[in-house]
């Protein structure tokens, strides 16, 4: 795109050139052609406004762009044991039934049995060319006791020995939904997907009430999308 610009601009400017030559070789409204097609100067001129119009296009079409990317939520992990994932085509069992990943719990809080965040996983795969700006979470909650309580993305270093945090959202997202919720934007900052691989992780937290053998809540993921930006 930035080539194909920079060669309009060229053509262009040849073109002018060669106006201005030509006019001030024969003076002034001195060239003795008649006006109209038959004119090569006219000509030249309408060579020039097409090649100005197609350079304004170009200019446009290289503006940055936006999009929203849904991921296949279904394929998060659990974090950990203490974590339960299950899929049930027929009904979800929460608010209208919709499918979804539910997510539950077999003990209370964010942290997990291990001593690290409760989560759920996911390693993400972006197309060549774009950032990853922020996160979009679309859920339904069985009881607004049990949540999602941050939305972070992890990128792994090289070597592969740790992941740098570059979101860490900790909003509460405690609207019992169903809901679609955006997470904070890397305006600016931007994860490039090409550096290393990035990993999205939700964390969620459990009501002691609401644990597997207690109320049994229901965290149901029903899709997630990737806020992506290309400069």
């Amino acid at each position: 795109m930035r080539n194909a610009l920079a060669r309009a601009l060229a053509i262009v400017a040849a073109l002018v050139l060669a106006s201005q030559g030509a006019a001030l070789a024969q003076g002034r409204g001195q060239s003795g052609l008649p006006p109209g097609p038959g004119n090569p100067f006219a000509s030249l001129q309408q060579q020039i406004d097409a090649l100005s119009a197609r350079v304004a296009e170009l200019e446009a079409g290289s503006a940055s762009q936006s999009a929203v990317m849904w991921i296949n939520h279904l394929d998060f992990l659990a974090g950990d044991t203490d974590v339960v994932t299950s899929f049930n085509a027929t009904s979800s069992g929460v608010g209208g039934g919709l499918s979804g990943l539910i997510i539950q719990s077999t003990t209370a809080g964010e942290n997990s049995v291990s001593g690290g965040n409760k989560v759920v996983e996911l390693g993400l795969e972006v197309p060549p060319g774009w950032l990853l700006r922020g996160v979009r979470v679309c859920y339904e909650l069985s009881n607004a006791r049990s949540f999602i309580s941050q939305i972070r993305l992890a990128q792994v270093q090289d070597p592969p020995a740790i992941a740098l945090v570059h979101l860490d959202d900790a909003t509460d997202l405690v609207n019992p939904g169903p809901v679609c919720v955006d997470s904070a934007q890397l305006t600016g900052s931007e994860t490039d997907p090409s550096v290393g691989s990035v990993l999205l992780s939700l964390r969620v937290n459990f009501d002691a009430a609401g644990i597997l053998g207690a109320g049994a809540d229901r965290i149901v993921l029903r899709g997630v999308g990737l806020h992506l930006f290309k400069p």
